[in-house]
């Protein structure tokens, strides 16, 4: 039983790292799709506050609340 407790907290913490570098992707992905969107004053300044808030969430660690910013971004851009 120790064995696959072990196992579980390993594997957690070498999961946790991993999703932590998706927030730079969803970032430069949204960024790039920003360049070629044609969107209103208003949706542009919506999602770039979502990418800079993004950002700013993943640097402090927030990544499940960067990720969902981000992901939202995306949706605006359509990129998703």
């Amino acid at each position: 039983m120790k064995k696959y407790i072990l196992a579980a907290v390993l594997s957690a913490a070498f999961i946790s790292p991993a999703f932590a570098n998706q927030c730079p992707t969803l970032a430069k992905k949204a960024e790039e799709a920003m360049q070629t969107a044609s969107l209103d004053d208003a949706t542009k300044a919506k999602v770039t506050e979502l990418i800079a808030k993004g950002k700013a969430e993943h640097e402090g660690g927030n990544h499940a609340q960067s990720e969902a910013d981000l992901n939202e971004a995306l949706k605006l851009l359509g990129a998703m």
